[in-house]
């Protein structure tokens, strides 16, 4: 018998465990210092990079640190910095293009895609081209 209640117990125990939460898209951290619960919040551009490499098709023309159909991300911040370029007004469609003006009507296509973005994800664009910057 007292093998019996040993083992309910056991399982009682068990079945007792605390299990976590994770809310919905956004995993929760502790702060061990307060005790509360904090979200982790993704960097524009480390959101920039995801979107560079994924809905917005960047990467089919725009390298890191090489030409490829389209300028060098290297050289695109630093001509934007350079000219103090809104990059934001230009992926929608409404600047002047300023790093490369004979490769215009090739971008001027991809507008389509930039045009449905939000201003965050524009901006989150441009911090990951600016990540670039050497």
């Amino acid at each position: 018998m007292k093998k019996v209640i040993f083992l309910m117990s056991v399982l009682v125990l068990m079945s007792c465990k605390k299990e976590s939460e994770e809310s919905f898209g956004k995993p929760e951290t502790t702060n061990e210092t307060t005790n509360e619960a904090t979200t982790e919040v993704q960097k524009p551009e480390e959101l920039g990079k995801e979107i560079f490499n994924g809905k917005g098709a960047c990467v089919a023309c725009h390298k890191p640190d090489v030409k490829l159909v389209g300028p060098s991300l290297q050289d695109i911040a630093k001509i934007y910095k350079d000219k103090n370029g809104d990059m934001v007004t230009f992926l929608k469609g409404e600047g002047e293009a300023i790093v490369d003006p004979t490769q215009y009507e090739v971008m001027k296509a991809n507008f389509a895609i930039t045009k449905t973005f939000s201003d965050e994800e524009l901006k989150a664009l441009e911090a990951y081209v600016y990540s670039n910057l050497k």
